[in-house]
């Protein structure tokens, strides 16, 4: 039944439930009242978490699945939101792109367990007493894994939209609202729903450390997988491990099938092509609710809230508005905005050398900077190795849609595995060959985040338009030059920003994949992760201060030298239309 259906039907008719409103209420009521007893949980007080504390019986699992994954969900709701305004102001405004983006390179690279050390009180204060506040620092610390990712994502997206549509809008007298509700955002769908995949999976790694949260002398620890986890690696118990991992895999099952297949369908609408694609993605959950016709007839004021919401008339002031920053530039404003940033970064500069000369000396910032440019090296080496390999296997996947469909749940679980579980693995096997440690534990660092490579290739390869590769066959393109004239370019904004966050990603993961431990053995490989992780543990924060800002420092540098160039170069060449 369509809208247009709905309409003229009588309204006993239009309302008068089928079989598919039956499953499909069945579906929503039971997903209500699982996050109803959920969130019942969070109003416990604190002192209820050490009555009951965290058991490795398999029989609780099921609960505690239940309280990571609400926790996951609401982390990737506030994603959203931030993705939304943070890179709609960097794509829209130059000068706050100046600050922001730079920001952004920072934050994504900065040790994510470091803002819970600054959160944590905050959060606790809010609800005292409650477990509510432990729960909020802890989806604050996954906000932290999963919101960059998926800014760089839309602000690429933004940046690249085709000139035509561009014309198109202006020719149509859209506003700035307007534009982003109608143009911006539909175009930049495909990838963030890819990205959004790829944070939920990466956000695995973190539930791990962020479900104990740390209040001066006293550990709060959350029900959950991730405490489960931590708690079956304490105790080295491989069952409890294997547990976890099959309820793991069963949850990301269940959100892929529920919540992320039927997106993925729903939005295949907005890939930007002219002639219509002959594969399709399918969802069993979005083809029942598109069969029902109560629930379809009841959502139908929320559709109409919807198109009003993005058709509002709204009328920005001059001295805000994006497009006010593409057309001539005000130099005085230019000058008074470059003193203000040039200001501020310089009063932190001073305090940060304040602080550090006071404690440390010349020899120990040659130190740091040293061990940074080895793990720079790391990076870079690893990103080079991680693009030959999941770029093909990417593009390959991504240009079929129905294996996409099938591969999906496999590499969101790939991804989501927990990084610090093949840690003992990579230490008993260079333990026994005597392998060298600067060398074998390098490849900890890209283990989780090269996942960000591959599902934004698969994003690229899936909006590739199928008018152009219908083109290319036309004109007998094979081969390596199918790769250079086609494939690549159309693809080449999406690598970049997986690129960029997988490297961010590394040098965040440095810290934990430098040093890597199993019982008594502990292995450390040179770099500015070992660098901040034994400052850390000997609680010399000057240290801890030099080594955050160096790592801050190269990659700015890296990112400014290498990455935005690169941005630009496709926004230059290799746009669509």
């Amino acid at each position: 039944m369509t809208l247009q259906d709905i309409r003229t039907a009588p309204l006993g008719q239009v309302l008068r439930p089928n079989v598919w409103d039956v499953v499909a209420i069945i579906l929503v009521i039971g997903a209500m009242v699982l996050i109803v007893y959920g969130g019942e949980q969070t109003t416990e007080p604190l002192s209820e978490l050490q009555a009951s504390p965290v058991s490795l019986d398999p029989a609780n699992l099921p609960l505690y699945a239940l309280r990571t994954t609400m926790r996951m969900l609401l982390a990737i709701v506030c994603s959203t939101i931030f993705t939304f305004v943070y890179a709609a102001v960097a794509a829209k405004s130059r000068r706050a792109e100046i600050v922001l983006i730079p920001l952004l390179d920072i934050l994504q690279s900065v040790p994510i367990l470091g803002f819970l050390t600054f959160t944590v009180v905050f959060f606790m204060n809010l609800f005292p007493g409650r477990v509510l506040g432990a729960e909020l620092a802890c989806v604050f610390a996954i906000f932290t894994s999963q919101a960059w990712n998926m800014t760089f994502s839309m602000y690429q997206s933004i940046r690249n939209v085709p000139k035509d549509l561009e014309e198109a809008s202006q020719s149509f007298h859209l506003s700035p609202w307007q534009r982003f509700w109608r143009l911006d955002v539909p175009f930049a769908m495909p990838g963030l729903i890819w990205n959004a995949m790829m944070s939920m999976s990466g956000g695995w790694f973190f539930v791990v450390a962020s479900e104990a949260i740390t209040v001066g002398n006293t550990t709060v620890t959350l029900p959950g997988i991730g405490s489960y986890v931590a708690l079956a690696i304490e105790n080295r118990n491989l069952a409890a491990i294997g547990f976890a991992l099959l309820t793991m895999f069963l949850v990301i099952i269940a959100y892929d099938q529920l919540l992320f297949r039927p997106i993925v369908a729903w939005a295949d609408k907005f890939r930007f092509e002219q002639t219509a694609s002959g594969n399709v993605p399918e969802s069993w959950m979005l083809d029942l609710f598109r069969r029902t016709r109560a629930l379809r007839a009841l959502s139908y004021p929320f559709s109409a809230i919807n198109r009003a919401f993005s058709n509002l008339h709204v009328q920005l002031p001059a001295a805000l508005r994006w497009q006010a920053d593409r057309g001539a530039p005000s130099r005085v404003f230019d000058a008074i905005w470059f003193v203000v940033i040039g200001a501020s970064t310089g009063y932190a500069a001073w305090r940060a050398y304040l602080y550090l000369s006071t404690n440390l000396s010349p020899s120990d910032v040659a130190t740091a900077f040293v061990s940074g440019l080895v793990t720079l090296a790391r990076v870079a080496v690893l990103i080079a190795l991680a693009t030959l390999l999941w770029v093909p296997i990417g593009v390959w996947i991504g240009l079929r849609p129905k294996l996409a469909e099938r591969i999906q749940p496999l590499a969101q679980f790939l991804a989501a595995f927990p990084a610090n579980l093949a840690f003992p693995v990579f230490v008993v096997f260079i333990v026994h060959f005597h392998l060298n440690a600067n060398i074998w534990l390098s490849p900890l660092m890209i283990l989780g985040t090269q996942w960000y490579i591959l599902f934004n290739v698969i994003a690229g390869a899936s909006a590739f338009p199928s008018d152009l590769r219908e083109a290319a066959s036309s004109f007998h393109l094979r081969g390596w030059r199918w790769w250079i004239k086609v494939v690549l370019p159309g693809i080449f904004p999406y690598y970049v920003t997986g690129a960029i966050t997988a490297s961010g990603g590394s040098w965040n993961a440095s810290i934990v994949a430098e040093v890597a431990s199993w019982g008594d053995t502990h292995l450390t490989a040179k770099g500015l992760g070992s660098y901040i992780a034994s400052a850390t543990e000997a609680g010399d924060y000057p240290r801890v201060v030099l080594g955050i800002a160096i790592m801050c420092v190269l990659v700015t540098l890296f990112n400014r030298l290498v990455w935005r160039p690169l941005y630009a170069f496709g926004e230059r060449r290799l746009r669509l239309g």
